[in-house]
């Protein structure tokens, strides 16, 4: 859907918010605010042990620490999986053979246009990790089923996270 007019609000580093003026299925003409960003990927890297790699995760936003998968902005033109890819690399020092995609999850289809994809990573292999300066992360490998159990009972909180886990179990059982 496009809207008849949009007012530009903020053009930043990674988003832009807008004012969408849009006239919606039922006849009723809207304006709504929207915050525009490039999607990202994410990864469910599963080892031969069962294990799945999580990250411990500093987010201001969150106000403190967050269990999160490998995941990372689109960069222009750049593919989902390729996204994926490079961002297990660079956040867990790992990369994967095979990959399966698990789909696409909303975070806020009320404002955000972010679409987020969602990957199964196996045949784990060491890589080099390179976080960047503003990342604090700890990179932690922990039984699958135990990480499941915590994106069941909202010790994973972080939603890409908890359903890219679940999706995975699914495809796995």
């Amino acid at each position: 859907m496009k809207p008849e007019r949009q007012t530009l609000h903020y053009d930043g580093r990674v988003i832009r918010v807008t004012g969408d003026e849009v006239l919606l299925p039922n006849g009723h003409r809207t304006t709504l605010e929207v915050v525009h960003h490039p999607g990202g990927a994410a990864a469910v890297a599963l080892d031969a042990q069962q294990r799945v790699c999580l990250l411990r995760q500093f987010r201001y936003v969150a106000d403190g620490w967050l269990w999160e998968l490998p995941a990372g902005k689109l960069e222009p033109a750049e593919p989902p999986l390729v996204t994926a890819q490079r961002e297990l690399v660079e956040e867990a020092g790992v990369s994967a053979l095979e990959w399966r995609s698990l789909g696409v999850v909303l975070s806020s289809p009320g404002v955000f246009s972010e679409r987020l994809h969602l990957y199964l990573a196996t045949g784990i292999q060491a890589a080099r990790a390179a976080h960047e300066r503003a990342e604090v992360i700890e990179v932690h490998w922990m039984p699958f089923a135990t990480a499941c159990t915590w994106a069941l009972d909202g010790t994973i909180n972080d939603a890409k996270t908890a359903l890219g886990l679940l999706r995975a179990q699914a495809v796995l059982s």
